[in-house]
């Protein structure tokens, strides 16, 4: 036996003693004074020790809970007739209990009643089943009703009835495997089988309870109880005690306390369906009252004080858990009046003096107003159906609104503010109920802020309560507020500052980007939106000065490589944009756009930062994207290097793509967005500078290409919902687009004042394909509402009337079949079109016999036309004559046409030469001008290509003879060699799709022959090439449905695999061609001013290249002698080059063809 049971033993012996020559098991309620004081003092002595020992095992609490389980389960086990050998071995509490005499109920509740233990009385029963709690109610009600019965009888049954009423406190008591737990499970043992079914028993000790241990072995759990169980009404149970204890109260305290528990049982019983929601800034006026009044003292308020208010709050607004059974609302209310009439008329339920309210006045005044405000309530007076009830209903009414009125005129008590902060901050520091719902409400309050450095330290120390995106955003507010006041305290706005920047830190991603937002929708300048003190402003920018120096040094730059993408690094990137972002949206944007544009390689990995902050999307005032505004600000005035632009381009077109989060987090989820919307970026950095030929910070040519990039963009709109391209002008902007195309038509000829002309073929391109995209995403909005867009369609087509008519076909798409193709009267002759569909125009420019150059041009423009322009063609080939005008004609406009034809267009007007040739229509004789003899070889399967490159050959000769001199400038020349040595590409493609199905046929020794074959080489002469090579790709009319759309390889490719059983060894006649290409490209290099066209030397090397790789794969193509001939002929060709240096290049690589066959 430990020295705690020992105290507790000796006590009750004592007072056994004092009841001779009876026991404690008979005594009386009356003997309790007699005889309890060794019982009370024993269990005071335990509770001092448990005090000085400290620690939740051994409080004053603890061991008070201990004795009245062991005294209660002791009295059970009396009463249901236990054995010794049963209770030895299940009964956790035998240890102790077996030194104690045999006690009464009285001795259990009178000791709970002189202990003040009447919530540790409530907090056990609430753990047993309803019949149980019944069972010992009932026992409760007939202690506290037997004579003699006192105010602290009835103070007992109130006390032990709101613990249970209110759940027993609600999580005070312990869990599975503590005390609480150990005497439910025992409660159910007892009460569920008799002590002589012991059969299945285990014959093994329980684990015993000390007094001054708290956890003990896991007991087994209960059995279930019966189903068939009486119908328990606690309600009942209360208001019938209450009736008939009446009369024993005598202290207005009581009285008001009784009658509040009957009312609130009643209300949370009958009156209230749902729980009663109430604000967070209700919640603490109240519970500060409650406080207030059982505490003045703000010093001495515990969070056992607030936790205990916050659950009478809880009980008082939430429906009953033991709904009554037997008991109906007229009953009730009948008990209620009865009470209050017999302690009215006692004087009882008036108020104390004014300035002294109590507690209980203010519980019972509102129980009062919730009770009255349901009554009067007509539902309830609808749900009574005697006339007798309804009247009674009244009457009571009328009897509580008078002792609401008359009685208790108590005064309205009144909270400071200081009292108020106090409340809160005590639930905040202890993590109370609903601690997080206080610490927003405590971010609001700006006088708390702003009276002293508690609400700051209150903050620091409870950072974690406040990591709610609303709450940090009222945090900021409130921040902005005091920053704005007169009198600023600058080191605790800074303190302030970090610690709300670390608060947000902490927030996950989503709820980040959602404070991010709410901060844009406050302010673009976020903690800065008023006007905060300059200390302030200067430690935030040398804040946002390091995390970007640690973002551009630690992976955004383009030294940065793989690391730059790492999750990781992007990851904290991300954290310290978002921290900086969150004080400032608006420098941190500013910021981001200018090392995106400024340090060489950042732009992807600020793109990738961004894309992971969509809540920094938001506009300003003026409805404009926040972040277009930095980006125009970073660019300046000022024209931007090429490489800057490159950047800038790049950044925006990532951030226009569409990306896919998850609640507005991390990137994975459902739905699309663009961090830009194109329809943002056209209006910001489009429409102000594509008219423009100046050298603003966008010119003209990047303005094209921003809107290219915002047309390629997939915008996720509403299939219902018109482009985005509407909300930017798209009819001014077409024609201003269709003005440069008409500019960039003539491009090499230089404009009036002498300058040349600003605009590329590569913008020409841009132009081309911008312009059909937009004019048909705006046709298809014409063509469905036609009425809506019939002035402007009419605007534009006037406008663009005095353009060049060319101009207006890239138009087709916007009006449709509204207005007739025009085209030049002279194109009329040479092709038969329908005069429904076309009408012609008398231009000067276009007199007689320049029908084939308007039909040229017209092949340039889309594969559609040329199909219609091939098909209409008014040719009879049965006529020799016919054939040869028609052929020198087209020589003559093709030299009018080539220079002016941008890549895409050159493409188009290539297909249609190739198909003129292999019809017939096109008489191109090849002349033997490059050959000593005549070759023993069949060149028939390649007749098109030596045809071809012999009308190109010719083509430039008219170009470069006397009678174009000075036609073109350098830069047209230059373009004139890139459009030349395509068109040889292509051949050279053709001619290696040829040697392919060769090669395939041959032995098994010239297996893959193709694997020798070089690629063709990348005609790279600029930067502006590479461009055309990628948008041309993108073009709409990449992919047309007309067979004449289709590649010269994949032309040659079906056509070779036709004759593949009809030919043999190819070899030498690729060999006999590729000589032939070699010595036009030459005649070509030196007929072109300055004779040093970078991109046709290049494709000679190619040719070069590839006649070295036949030979090499085929040595029985070309004999020795044979290779010595063709190696002394080249050279005679390079000759005539006027460069030295690209002399030396070809002759050494002509010198390599005969060391290849050594």
């Amino acid at each position: 036996m430990d020295k705690e049971a020992a105290i507790l033993q000796g006590g009750f012996l004592s007072a056994n003693k004092l009841c001779h020559p009876s026991s404690l098991s008979c005594i009386q309620k009356g003997d309790w004074e007699r005889v309890g004081q060794p019982i009370l003092d024993a269990v005071g002595e335990l509770c001092k020790r448990g005090e000085c020992n400290g620690g939740p095992a051994s409080s004053a609490v603890h061991c008070r809970t201990n004795v009245v389980s062991v005294l209660w389960c002791k009295l059970l086990s009396k009463e249901s007739g236990e054995d010794v050998e049963t209770a030895w071995r299940e009964n956790p509490f035998f240890g102790i209990q077996n030194g104690l005499p045999e006690i009464s109920r009285v001795v259990l509740l009178e000791l709970v009643k002189a202990t003040a233990a009447a919530s540790i009385y409530g907090q056990l029963l609430f753990r047993l089943s309803n019949p149980q709690i019944h069972f010992e109610l009932s026992r409760l009600a007939e202690h506290v009703a037997c004579s003699p019965a006192s105010e602290g009888d009835v103070g007992l049954l109130l006390d032990v009835w709101w613990e249970l009423w209110r759940g027993g406190g609600r999580g005070k008591a312990g869990g599975p495997g503590s005390l609480e737990d150990a005497f439910a499970n025992e409660f159910a043992r007892l009460t569920s089988q008799p002590s002589a079914e012991n059969g299945g028993a285990s014959h093994q000790a329980a684990k015993r309870f000390k007094l001054d241990t708290s956890v003990p072995l896991k007991p087994p759990p209960p059995p279930p109880v019966s189903s068939s169980v009486p119908p328990t009404d606690f309600l009942y149970i209360l208001l019938h005690t209450l009736r008939d204890v009446k009369d024993c109260i005598a202290t207005a305290d009581l009285s008001q306390r009784a009658l509040t528990v009957a009312l609130d049982a009643v209300y949370t019983s009958f009156l209230l369906d749902s729980v009663v929601i109430l604000t967070t800034e209700e919640k603490m006026h109240f519970l500060t009252k409650v406080v207030s009044l059982k505490e003045k003292d703000v010093r001495k308020w515990s969070p056992a004080l607030l936790r205990e208010a916050q659950i009478d709050l809880r009980t008082s607004g939430r429906p009953a858990e033991f709904p009554p059974s037997v008991t109906t609302l007229t009953s009730a209310l009948l008990v209620i009046t009865e009470l209050t009439r017999c302690w009215r008329q006692k004087g009882l339920l008036k108020g104390r003096d004014r300035s002294d309210p109590s507690y209980s006045a203010f519980r019972l005044e509102q129980s009062l107003q919730r009770s009255l405000q349901a009554l009067e309530n007509g539902t309830v007076h609808q749900s009574m159906s005697r006339a007798e009830d309804q009247q009674m209903l009244r009457d009571m009414v009328t009897l509580l609104r008078g002792v609401q009125e008359e009685s208790l005129a108590s005064p309205a008590i009144h909270c400071s503010p200081e009292a108020n902060a106090k409340l809160t901050m005590s639930i905040i520091d202890h993590r109370l109920e609903e601690h997080q719902d206080f610490a927003a409400l405590f971010a609001t309050e700006t006088s708390w802020a702003t009276s002293g450095s508690e609400w700051t330290d209150c903050l620091e120390r409870n950072q974690a309560a406040f990591r709610k995106q609303d709450t940090v955003v009222m945090l900021a507010t409130t921040l902005i507020s005091i920053c704005g006041g007169e009198k600023v305290d600058v080191s605790q706005c800074k303190k302030l500052s970090k610690i709300i920047a670390n608060i947000f830190l902490e927030l996950p991603l989503g709820d980040k980007n959602q404070a991010l937002a709410s901060m844009l929708r406050l302010s673009s300048r976020g903690l800065f939106g008023g006007e905060p003190p300059p200390a302030l402003a200067e430690g935030f920018g040398q804040e946002l000065n390091m995390a970007f120096n640690c973002i551009i040094q630690g992976g955004g730059g383009a030294t940065a490589g793989t690391r730059a993408g790492s999750f990781g690094n992007l990851s904290t990137a991300t954290s310290l944009v978002a921290r900086v972002a969150f004080q400032n949206p608006e420098a941190t944007l500013r910021r981001c756009c200018s090392a995106a544009v400024f340090n060489k390689g950042a732009f992807a990995f600020m793109a990738k930062i961004l894309l992971q902050l969509p809540g920094l999307r938001g506009g300003v005032g003026t409805g404009e994207s926040l972040l277009c505004c930095c980006l125009r600000e970073a660019i300046g005035t000022k024209a931007l290097p090429a490489n800057e632009q490159d950047q800038f381009l790049k950044f925006l077109a990532l951030l226009m793509q569409p990306v896919t989060v998850d609640d507005f987090g991390a990137e994975g989820g459902q739905g699309g967005w663009c961090f830009l919307l194109p329809a943002d970026v056209v209006r910001t950095f489009v429409l102000p500078h594509i008219s423009s030929l100046g050298c603003g910070p966008i010119s003209m040519e990047l303005a094209v290409q921003i809107l290219h990039s915002a047309l390629c963009v997939e915008v996720q709109e509403p299939a219902s919902a018109p482009h985005w391209m509407l909300q930017c002008s798209p009819f001014p902007l077409l024609y201003v687009l269709a003005q440069h195309l008409n500019q960039a038509s003539r491009c090499w000829e230089p404009p009036a004042g002498g300058a040349t002309s600003c605009l590329s073929s590569d913008t020409k391109e841009l132009l081309v394909w911008v312009l059909g995209t937009l004019g048909q995403a705006v046709g298809q909005e014409v063509a469905s509402e036609p009425s809506t867009w019939s002035r402007a369609l009419s605007w534009l087509y006037s406008k663009v009337e005095k353009l060049d008519w060319t101009v207006r076909f890239h138009l087709k798409p916007v009006w449709g079949e509204h207005f007739r193709n025009e085209v030049p009267s002279s194109l009329l002759a040479v092709c038969d079109l329908a005069e429904q569909e076309w009408s012609g125009l008398e231009l000067p420019q276009y007199g007689q016999g320049s029908g084939l150059l308007a039909w040229m041009e017209c092949c340039c423009i889309s594969d559609s036309l040329r199909s219609t322009m091939l098909s209409h063609l008014c040719l009879d080939r049965r006529q020799p004559d016919h054939i040869n005008m028609f052929s020198k004609g087209l020589l003559v406009g093709l030299a009018q046409t080539l220079p002016w034809c941008s890549l895409s267009e050159w493409r188009r007007l290539l297909g249609a030469l190739r198909e003129l040739l292999d019809s017939g229509l096109l008489h191109t004789p090849y002349s033997l001008e490059y050959v000593d003899y005549l070759p023993l070889l069949d060149l028939r399967l390649f007749s098109s290509q030596l045809r071809l490159s012999v009308l190109l050959l010719r083509a430039l000769q008219f170009l470069c003879g006397s009678s174009c001199d000075g036609w073109l400038p350098a830069q047209g020349w230059a373009h004139v060699g890139r459009l030349y040595t395509y068109a040889i590409r292509e051949t050279l493609e053709v001619l290696r799709t040829k040697l392919s199905f060769t090669s395939s046929s041959s032995s098994a020794s010239l297996a893959d022959p193709p694997s020798v074959l070089p690629k063709p080489l990348k005609n790279k002469p600029s930067t502006q090439s590479g461009e055309v090579q990628q948008r041309k790709e993108a073009s709409p009319e990449k992919s047309p449905s007309s067979s004449h759309t289709k590649s010269p390889r994949a032309l040659a490719v079906a056509a070779t695999a036709e004759e593949q059983g009809k030919v043999g060894d190819l070899s030498a006649e690729v060999l006999f061609v590729l000589g032939q290409l070699f010595c036009h490209v030459q005649h070509a290099q030196v007929m072109m001013p300055g004779g040093q066209s970078s991109a046709v030397f290049l494709c000679a090397l190619e040719i070069l290249s590839l006649y070295e790789s036949v030979m090499a794969s085929f040595p029985d193509s070309s004999s020795p002698l044979e290779t010595a001939n063709t190696r002394h002929f080249f050279t005679t060709i390079t000759d005539n080059l006027e460069s030295l240096e690209m002399k030396a290049v070809l002759q050494q690589k002509i010198a390599q063809l005969s060391s290849s066959m050594a």
